[in-house]
């Protein structure tokens, strides 16, 4: 909406990312918490963000802040993330069952959750080393 009425603010820029995270992480959570998603898959993705979030933070604390940009992999795993959700509510509400899919998209979430870290872990690794304003 605020991009529509052009109502954007700094704060919102924190924000909105960080409630549309916190959504999902929670959605994982109890989805693990009802056994209708793997709990070594809800580790995961748990802790990726966890990961992330310590870093932003190491990083400020240290004088070194770090921009935070959203890598393709990381879109592209978002997305799967949410679809995986979206198939495991509804085979829970409509009783509808993905059989195989669901846990080849597991799989897929894990592979692409477990890039999506070691893609950060690696800019944010080059940004604390200085590696950054050496190119430029």
């Amino acid at each position: 909406m605020a991009r529509r009425y052009n109502q954007r603010t700094e704060l919102g820029a924190y924000l909105d990312p960080i409630a549309d995270k916190l959504l999902l992480v929670t959605l994982f959570v109890v989805l693990g918490f009802l056994n209708e998603l793997p709990v070594w898959l809800v580790v995961i993705v748990v802790s990726r963000d966890i990961l992330i979030i310590g870093a932003v933070l190491l990083s400020t604390v240290m004088a070194n802040p770090v921009e935070m940009r959203p890598l393709l992999v990381s879109k592209a795993n978002t997305a799967l993330q949410i679809i995986l959700v979206a198939f495991t509510l509804a085979d829970m509400t409509f009783e509808f069952s993905f059989g195989a899919g669901r846990m080849i998209l597991v799989w897929v979430v894990a592979l692409l959750t477990a890039a999506s870290s070691t893609a950060y872990l690696v800019a944010w690794t080059k940004h604390m080393a200085g590696y950054e304003q050496i190119r430029k």
